[in-house]
C-alpha cells in the first residue's frame, strides 16, 4: 500500500520488449537503498523490482498494466514519480494509494493560480464504471502519476487538481501540459462503498 506521497523521481534509461512483457531500467538517487522483490510505485503504477545493478534497477510491466496505464509511452529519459510501499509504522500522510492505476487521463488546461497551478483532466466516462466507484468526488482525494491530491469542481468526466511549488518542482508534474496522458486511481473508499451498495 501507498500514500501518494512522492519521494523522489526516477529517470528511465532503457527499455527491453520481452513478448508482451516491458522491461524498463531506471536509475534513482536512493537505488541503494532498494532491494529485489521490493513493491515501488512508479507514476502510480505498483511494480515489483526483478535486479539490480549499481545506480540502475529493472521493474517489468505486463500486458494488463501497459493497457491500463500510459507506461507504453515511457521512453530512455522520462522523468518518473517513484513511492515506496507505506512501513507498517510510518505516518499516513496522503490517502489509501493501491497503486493499481484505473485508468489514464489527457490534461486538457493548465492555469497559473499566482502561486500554485490548477490542472484539468479528462478520462473516460462509462456509466457502468461509475456505478462501481470509479469517479471523482468534490473534495475527495484522487492520484494522478501516484500523487495524492483533493479533486476540486469534478464532472461527470473531468476535474481539477491544484498544485504548490514544491510538489510541481519535485515531482513530474514539471512536465505536464495539456495533451499530457497520466495515471489515475480512484479512491478506493467509493470503489468499496459503491460495491457494497451494489450487494445490498
Amino acid at each position: 500500500m501507498f500514500t501518494g506521497i512522492i519521494e523522489g523521481t526516477a529517470t528511465v534509461k532503457a527499455i527491453h520488449h520481452i513478448q508482451d512483457n516491458i522491461d524498463f531500467v531506471l536509475t534513482c538517487p536512493f537505488t541503494d537503498e532498494l532491494s529485489v522483490a521490493q513493491s515501488l510505485a512508479h507514476d502510480g503504477v505498483c511494480l515489483t523490482i526483478t535486479k539490480i545493478e549499481g545506480q540502475d534497477y529493472t521493474v517489468t510491466a505486463m500486458r494488463e498494466t501497459l493497457l491500463r496505464t500510459d507506461l507504453g509511452k515511457w521512453e530512455p529519459g522520462t522523468l518518473v514519480n517513484i513511492e515506496r510501499s507505506m512501513p507498517a509504522n510510518g505516518r499516513f500522510d496522503g490517502h489509501i494509494v493501491q497503486g493499481h492505476v484505473d485508468t489514464t487521463a489527457e490534461c486538457i488546461a493548465l492555469e497559473d493560480a499566482s502561486g500554485s497551478y490548477i490542472y484539468t483532466f479528462r478520462y473516460p466516462f462509462d456509466p457502468a464504471m461509475v456505478k462501481r466507484g470509479y469517479f471523482c468526488a468534490d473534495k475527495g482525494s484522487v492520484t494522478v502519476n501516484g500523487v495524492s491530491l483533493t479533486v476540486c469542481n469534478p464532472t461527470d468526466d473531468t476535474f481539477q487538481v491544484n498544485i504548490i511549488p514544491f510538489t510541481y518542482e519535485h515531482t513530474n508534474f514539471q512536465s505536464i501540459r495539456p495533451g499530457t496522458i497520466v495515471n489515475i486511481e480512484f479512491d478506493i473508499l467509493g470503489k468499496l462503498v459503491a460495491r457494497m451498495q451494489q450487494l445490498r
